[in-house]
């Protein structure tokens, strides 16, 4: 009895620091990306660097990160002004429409190929969905608006988005677009077609066909689900609940050995992070992906690379903030805004005004 007691002590010691260790290899990790990327972060495009610094802000509330959204908040105020000055009329929202759909003509990528053969029967969206919510649904986290808000409200209404969110095409272009757009749109008090995107969602990757899915499909289909997850938390800053997406959940937790065999580094720890939104770090889940990231993390270069094995440091913005995040997890935390966090917001870029 003794030995067995004795045997059952040491077992949970050992596991105990297997755990502490790991736990520090992965912070470490963590800690080498973001060394990687915080010391040439202003070298990064300004949506890129927002990206990153927001994120880190939600995550740990550090004013370092302050500069960052400045950027974001001088980039979405731009946007803002060109789109309340420039583009807000059939014509005008055409024009500018078309001229983004021909970006897309010549490339051979079976995502962009399918983005311009969905979106060329309803150009408009690239403006509306693309362009214009995100900055719109950026500005309201903020607590803030444009001051001609109200007309840029009234070129939304002018648009079923229904059309876009519940069209079979457009979820195979633009999944996880559409998954932030429907939850925008009823942040901001407009349409809202959460439900009717989920239903046409899952109607158009139902489980049974995921075998047939091309690679560039499969991961499509994945993105769509993490960014319902990551759209409901207004991106990182509030817990989910896992009983309103469990069908999302269960379906992580049966396949996640197959994601991590198919999917893109980005999507892998997407699939972790959705779990920790959701406060459920303890998951087995949780544990596969950090492993499958870690493990992934090129020490050289001090970042996770594509996986075609490209080491481009504004292209890897995106997938290794997601690591950062999954590796040293903080918390969820309703920042910044003008209302919590003022002192972010001393200066604000010309458009925009307290909400």
């Amino acid at each position: 009895m003794r030995r067995k007691l004795f045997s059952l002590i040491l077992g949970l010691t050992l596991s105990h620091y297997v755990f502490a260790d790991t736990a520090t290899a992965y912070q470490e990790s963590a800690d080498l990306i973001k060394q990687t990327y915080e010391q040439k972060l202003f070298t990064l495009p300004a949506f890129k660097e927002g990206h990153y610094g927001l994120r880190m802000y939600r995550q740990t509330l550090d004013e370092k990160y302050t500069a960052a959204i400045w950027s974001d908040l001088a980039r979405v105020a731009s946007r803002l002004n060109y789109f309340a000055a420039e583009v807000n009329t059939p014509e005008s929202i055409y024009v500018y429409s078309e001229e983004r759909l021909a970006g897309y003509i010549g490339d051979d990528d079976e995502r962009s190929i399918r983005r311009f053969n969905a979106t060329k029967h309803m150009p408009e969206y690239l403006y509306l969905g693309i362009d214009l919510l995100g900055s719109m649904a950026r500005a309201n986290e903020y607590g803030l608006k444009h001051k001609q808000d109200e007309k840029l409200r009234q070129v939304i209404r002018r648009h079923d988005f229904a059309r876009y969110a519940t069209d079979t095409e457009m979820i195979r272009a633009w999944a996880a677009q559409l998954a932030n757009q429907v939850y925008w749109l009823r942040q901001l008090g407009e349409q809202d077609v959460v439900e009717p995107f989920i239903e046409s969602f899952r109607n158009t990757y139902p489980d049974s066909i995921d075998k047939k899915l091309s690679p560039q499909q499969y991961g499509n289909k994945l993105y769509g689900m993490t960014h319902i997850i990551f759209a409901d938390s207004q991106y990182y800053q509030r817990q989910v609940n896992e009983k309103e997406h469990q069908w999302i959940y269960d379906y992580f937790r049966t396949h996640i050995d197959q994601i991590i065999l198919r999917a893109k580094e980005d999507v892998i720890a997407e699939v972790g992070i959705s779990f920790l939104l959701a406060g459920l770090e303890n998951e087995p889940v949780v544990e596969k992906t950090r492993k499958a990231i870690n493990k992934a993390i090129n020490k050289q270069h001090g970042m996770v690379p594509s996986n075609t094995g490209d080491f481009d440091f504004s292209k890897g913005e995106h997938r290794n903030v997601l690591a950062i995040m999954l590796l040293d997890w903080q918390q969820v935390n309703l920042a910044p805004t003008l209302k919590n966090q003022p002192d972010v917001f001393s200066r604000l870029p010309y458009g925009l005004v307290p909400k």
